[in-house]
């Protein structure tokens, strides 16, 4: 089966003219002519980018998502491959919803029947991992089913096995292959798939989300029902709204579309900044817009999140930019590692200046961060900028609000919108009220750890320290006995030789 599968993907490989990725290194140019001279009828009119896009496709969901994943890496990609990769989309045929039925009843350890009320087998979406189905709970509350596919994960492990054998490949023969690092981007795909596998950890995100925004005015987030959830099954609360790629159904329900697009950036920022956790994965599939004018977040299979020290980076970082101090940004990534040390600041902070300075010169409506990303992605493959994930999930989501609030609102002005926001927070992490939230924060430690300081002090001067003290002690004195023998020595033997030189005077 795998070896068919192989043969499958050489096939698409070759047919879609991958092979130009693969060999496109100098010492393999022979054989890129040798494989055009014997494939002569291929037609390969489209760019590059397109064909690989197609051939994805071609290979089925897994390939697909890898393609998603892959588009988010703009800091390896050249662009017109990764502007292809985000036209990506998920058109999964469903799985029969007798199936679902059997997964549920096995996984949850009772019959639908006993679960629910109602179980539409008519899927409401399908994607390349899970599907979801309407039902209705024994108390009349509608929720969302979510049924991961059966027989996915083998399907999954042998695709996997296969993209690490031709990323192996494409980093051994083809010229860009180190830079790329595909075995890496594969690494970063086997993680995110592994994780969308649990449902169990999609439910535990989704439930910290909601925790997070609860009484916003800005997002919903369904409520998990934790008694109907397991590896397989995820049930959660049914949200009703508007897709919010359809604009003009948005329109006619009376939405205000500026504000919407205003809160999203709210909304992005608040997650990042204020809590360290964020949905990643806000494509227009994920999301919906409520009666009422706020957003509904769906599908949390892919969270990012940020440390402590992630934020300050992003603090210092975002401080200097809006101060134009592009020395300061230059050398605190200097400093934290991320470019290498012989890297001259100096040069640095000139291609950041050639970044960020045109945004200034321009009415902040017309800035597009997307293209400052760009830019800084460029200036990262000149100066081998290591690349965090983290901060590349958070890129990816940062376009991704960016295209959504300008789809919705084409004269959002991002800078504008979060710039409150940012300083806000900045001055509450840098400034007085850092230091008293971090007091507060660190008081139970010192409550539990204070008390304790007489017995460690104790245990400093027990017997054993004691005693080597005494030890070291009785040593010194020993010493200092030694030299005063030797000083006395030294001083009779002067006294010896002036005694004599005045005799024989």
């Amino acid at each position: 089966m795998r070896l068919f599968r192989l043969c499958r993907i050489v096939w698409v490989i070759f047919a879609y003219g991958l092979d130009e990725f693969l060999l496109g290194h100098s010492r393999t140019r022979w054989a890129r002519r040798l494989v055009g001279g014997l494939l002569f009828w291929r037609r390969l009119d489209a760019p590059r980018g397109e064909r690989l896009r197609l051939a994805l496709e071609s290979l089925g969901p897994i390939f697909v998502k890898f393609g998603q994943v892959l588009s988010t890496r703009r800091d390896l990609l050249p662009s017109d491959i990764a502007d292809q990769l985000a036209r990506l989309q998920d058109k999964v045929p469903p799985f029969s919803g007798e199936a679902a039925r059997d997964i549920v009843e096995a996984s949850l350890g009772r019959s639908v029947s006993q679960l629910f009320t109602r179980f539409d087998l008519t899927p409401v979406a399908s994607a390349s991992v899970a599907q979801v189905h309407a039902a209705v709970l024994l108390d009349g509350r509608p929720v969302a089913v979510k049924v991961l596919r059966p027989g996915i994960a083998p399907v999954i492990e042998s695709d996997l096995a296969l993209m690490r054998t031709l990323a192996g490949l494409v980093e051994r023969v083809s010229a860009d292959g180190k830079r790329l690092r595909p075995r890496e981007v594969v690494a970063e795909f086997d993680k995110y798939l592994h994780d969308e596998l649990d449902l169990m950890k999609e439910a535990g995100n989704g439930s910290q989300l909601r925790r997070n925004f609860t009484g916003s005015s800005m997002l919903l987030v369904p409520e998990i029902y934790w008694d109907y959830c397991s590896r397989d099954v995820m049930v959660m609360q049914w949200m009703d709204g508007t897709p919010i790629s359809q604009i003009e159904q948005l329109q006619a329900a009376g939405i205000d579309l500026p504000t919407l697009s205003r809160y999203g950036v709210e909304i992005f920022f608040t997650q990042v900044f204020r809590d360290g956790f964020f949905h990643a994965d806000m494509h227009p599939g994920n999301i919906l817009v409520a009666a009422d004018g706020r957003y509904i977040a769906l599908d949390f299979g892919i969270i990012g999140t940020l440390s402590d020290v992630d934020k300050h980076f992003l603090a210092v970082n975002f401080l200097a930019f809006f101060n134009r101090d592009y020395r300061r940004i230059a050398t605190t990534h200097i400093e934290s590692g991320w470019v290498p040390a012989d890297v001259r600041p100096d040069e640095l902070e000139k291609e950041l200046r050639a970044v960020f300075e045109p945004i200034f010169d321009k009415p902040l409506a017309e800035i597009s961060f997307g293209q400052v990303l760009l830019r800084l992605f460029e200036a990262s493959r000149r100066f081998n900028v290591e690349v965090q994930p983290q901060l590349v999930l958070l890129q990816k989501t940062l376009l991704n609000i960016e295209g959504l609030g300008r789809q919705l609102d084409p004269q959002l002005d991002l800078w504008q919108t979060a710039k409150p926001f940012l300083q806000r927070w900045m001055n509450e992490q840098i400034g007085w009220r850092g230091l008293w939230r971090t007091l507060k924060q660190e008081a139970p430690h010192w409550a539990a750890s204070v008390p304790a300081w007489p017995r460690k002090l104790d245990q400093l001067l027990s017997k054993d320290h004691s005693q080597t003290l005494v030890q070291a002690y009785m040593h010194l004195a020993r010493e200092q006995r030694r030299q005063s023998w030797l000083l006395l020595v030294v001083a009779l033997l002067l006294c010896v030789m002036v005694l004599l030189f005045w005799l024989g005077r």
